[in-house]
This record gives structure tokens, C-alpha cells and sequence, in this order.
């Protein structure tokens, strides 16, 4: 597997599919398009993951755009292809406490209604090109680990009923949570919010590749951007030795870009890596042992998450973070203490193995937000952190928007640039260091 790490190294060219359990239910289009000569576009984008698709979706159909998509690798290698499925109303590491705090009470509304509406545009996709990706019930459930967590979790629960009027959220006691969702030992109740889902991410993927193809966009697989001067108003991408012009250039590989990749997102998000194994399918008795009655996606509320949800097949899908570096991320201790983690959530599980096990960059902003940012001829999307499954189509939409020079909401997750992460490399330090307290806090709160 890759030991690919974005802080170290200067690009993930010839890097190859992770071995996920995606992967094994559905085959990617081994068609590879390369380009073979120069040619003039309106709209170049680096990125083919949901992001890069969806944008340049929109701008051929909705604003008649010449558009290509380069891909240094094939379309499925990034985060897009690896994460655990997880369409969820929100995105970046603020709490609704934390972004009326940040932006007051109207922004932050703003702000919230934009991550809902991902969910709503991701839902309205599914429907209308009606996209096979293996959707499940709709329910998202953050579950409290202590009883302090579940005091905080029901405090922001009432936050956002008041603040913002989300009518899709609802408190689950105790008792609830065992007698309709799972029976898990040390947890204190939780908070459903209607409006989230689990799918097949790399059906998803695969499916907007078509749309993008469908809609004349060319994409070009294993074509890294080595070099991108911009002449005059013009952009120039070298690709396998071959110069592709364009007036525009977007940038949406989020957190698999280099750590030298271009001025405007250079050192402006920190990779951190996620985890996730998948077992063999459970048994009905396994299934009764640990109280699992729902598909529904669910996650703690530690500081270091663990997320999880059961599969169509009946596989439980298992997933936290990872190394810290990334010539790390193979090392068996990494999978052995995620296994744990299951195992000690999931104690009928203990004798359990797992059949697939894999692991992925997400990419978190210095501000805890993602920023869809366009200024002169260059745009980005990053910071999702973990959630770009369903926010991904509201920045692809913005995104779109913007490079079109139409109007775009006055919020700060689309007016302002990314700040820069100072002394970027040594960020893999700080990481640890809040890994450990994080690990100590965890185990007391």
C-alpha cells in the first residue's frame, strides 16, 4: 500500500488503488485517456476525485464550458475513493456554538444552511440521474462516550434547535439507543440527525465520471501537472510533456496535492490520515450480541473519533485515525489498535478478522473550515475534513459559480483565502502532540 505523504513529497504519480472494500464491489473503467497534443480550454482543473467531476459537471452543462480534468494517478485513488461513505450535514471542525462565536449568529446560519444543502444537492444527484451507490437509511448518529460528552451533546443539540431551527435533529436516550440502534457498552445516548446517509463512495465516483464524459469534459487519468506558469492571462500546464492552455485554473485534489504544487494553495491545509477496516459479514448471532438493528452512520464523540456503520451485507465498517506520518501508515501496530478500538466497542466481536483494511489523507484548513476560494484565473476547494462526500457538490456548485463570475453567498468559507499553516512540516509534531492529549482526555472525559 502507499506510503504516499503530501508534507514529504513532491507529487503521488504512479501511486496505485487502494485494496478497499469498495474496490472489491465495484471495477473502475480501466480506460485511461492521456492527452496526446496541446490544446486551448476555458476551464483546466487538477483533481479528478468529487470535487474536480462535479465542477467541471457543472460548468459544461450549466455554463457551456470547455473544461479538462487531470488526474496524476486514475479516477478512485484519492479521498474520494477511500473514505467511509459517510454523506453528512456538516464539514471543517467548528461546532454551531463555534461558528456563531466565530461569525456571528447570520453567518454562522448561513454557513450552516450551505453544509444541509450538500446533503440536499448530493440526494437530488442520486435522484435524478438516478446513480446506483448502494444508499442506505437515512440517519446520522453522534453517540455520547461519558456522560460529560452527552451533557455537551445535548447543550448543542438545543443550540442548534434554537439557533438555527433544524427540525431533523432529535435526542436518543439510553435506552433507546440499545433498544432501536445498538447495544454498545459505555455509551450515554446520542443526538440522530435525519438528514445523513451511508453509500458506496466509489460507485458514486464512478458514476459522475460518466456524467462528466456524457457532458464533453475530457479526463485525463495518470496526467500529472508538473508544471502550471501562467503567461500573460493565460495558464499552461505541462502534462507528459504536452502544454495544455486555459484562461482558468482550478485546483480540487484537496488533501493529495504536493507540498510544492502551486502558490495558491501551497502549505494552506494539513493532511492528516484516517483508517478504516471492514469485517467479514456478521452472523445473526453477532448481529443480536451486539444490539446492531440500524444502518444508519454513526460516530463518537471522542476527541479522536471512531466512526462506524453496518454494511448492506451485514459487514461492519470501522474506522479512526491513523499514523501521523506517512511512512508510517503500514506499520501493523496502526491496524492492530483500530481493531482494538472495534473490539472494545464491539465486545462479541472480540475473535472477529477483518477482511479489508486500508487508509486516506483528509485535509483540515489552520481556521477549521473548508475555503471554495476563486481569485485571479485560480480557484481551490479544500478542508472538508472528512466530509467532502456531500459538501463536495455544494463547492463544486460555488466553485462553478465563481470561476463564472456570478455571485457566490457573502460567507467565509467562500470570500476568503486559506490561511497559511506555518512551518507546515513541523505540523506533523504539534499533530502528535495532540494525538497523546487527546488519547488522555478521551480516556478521563
Amino acid at each position: 500500500m502507499s506510503t504516499y505523504d503530501p508534507l514529504y513529497q513532491t507529487n503521488c504519480k504512479d501511486q496505485p488503488l487502494p485494496s478497499s472494500y469498495w474496490a472489491s464491489q465495484f471495477s473502475l473503467d480501466a480506460a485511461i485517456r492521456q492527452p496526446k497534443k496541446a490544446d486551448v480550454y476555458d476551464v483546466i482543473i487538477i483533481g479528478g476525485g468529487f470535487t474536480g467531476l462535479l465542477t467541471a459537471f457543472y460548468l459544461a452543462t450549466m455554463h457551456n464550458q470547455k473544461v479538462c480534468v487531470l488526474e496524476a494517478n486514475q479516477v478512485g485513488f484519492g479521498a474520494s475513493a477511500r473514505n467511509a461513505g459517510f454523506a453528512l450535514p456538516t464539514t471543517g471542525r467548528l461546532t454551531p456554538l463555534n461558528m456563531v462565536k466565530m461569525w456571528g449568529q447570520d453567518i454562522a446560519s448561513q454557513v450552516y444552511q450551505e453544509y444541509q444543502n450538500g446533503v440536499s444537492r448530493l440526494e437530488g444527484l442520486i435522484q435524478e440521474h438516478n446513480i446506483d451507490c448502494d444508499k442506505q437509511s437515512h440517519g446520522y448518529l453522534k453517540i455520547a462516550h461519558s456522560k460529560p460528552a452527552m451533557e455537551t451533546l445535548h447543550q448543542g443539540y438545543e443550540f442548534a434547535k434554537k439557533a438555527f431551527c433544524d427540525e431533523k435533529l432529535s435526542v436518543i436516550t439510553p435506552n433507546e439507543l440499545k433498544e432501536h440502534y445498538l447495544n454498545m457498552p459505555n455509551t450515554h445516548g446520542a443526538v440522530r440527525n435525519l438528514h445523513g446517509f451511508g453509500l458506496n463512495p466509489l460507485k458514486l465516483l464512478s458514476t459522475y465520471k460518466a456524467l462528466v464524459l456524457q457532458a464533453g469534459v475530457d479526463i485525463f487519468e495518470h496526467s500529472l501537472a508538473e508544471h502550471m506558469p501562467k503567461i500573460g492571462n493565460t495558464h499552461v500546464v505541462k502534462v507528459n510533456d504536452v502544454l495544455l492552455r486555459a484562461n482558468k485554473l482550478l485546483i480540487t485534489a484537496n488533501a493529495y496535492g504536493s507540498k510544492r504544487f502551486h502558490p495558491a494553495i501551497n502549505h494552506k491545509y494539513i493532511p492528516i490520515l484516517s483508517s478504516i477496516l471492514v469485517t467479514r459479514p456478521l452472523t445473526c448471532n453477532e448481529l443480536s450480541e451486539t444490539g446492531l438493528k440500524t444502518h444508519q452512520v454513526m460516530m463518537d464523540t471522542r476527541t479522536l473519533k471512531y466512526y462506524y456503520r453496518l454494511l448492506p451485507d451485514n459487514r461492519l465498517l470501522f474506522g479512526g485515525r491513523g499514523a501521523v506520518y506517512g511512512k508510517d501508515q503500514n506499520k501493523q501496530s496502526y491496524q492492530t489498535h483500530l481493531k482494538g478500538a472495534m473490539k472494545s466497542g464491539f465486545p462479541a466481536l472480540n475473535s472477529i478478522e477483518t477482511d479489508y483494511y486500508w487508509h486516506g489523507y483528509i485535509a483540515a484548513t489552520l481556521d477549521d473550515h473548508p475555503h471554495i476560494y476563486f481569485q485571479d484565473g485560480v480557484g481551490y476547494a479544500i478542508g472538508y475534513c472528512g466530509a467532502g462526500v456531500a459538501f463536495s457538490t455544494q463547492a463544486a456548485y460555488r466553485l462553478s459559480q465563481m470561476t463564472m463570475s456570478l455571485d457566490t453567498p457573502s460567507l467565509p468559507i467562500y470570500q476568503s483565502a486559506a490561511p497559511k499553516v506555518p512551518f507546515a512540516r513541523l505540523s506533523r509534531l504539534g499533530q502528535l502532540g495532540f494525538y497523546h492529549y487527546a488519547q488522555l482526555k478521551d480516556r478521563l472525559f
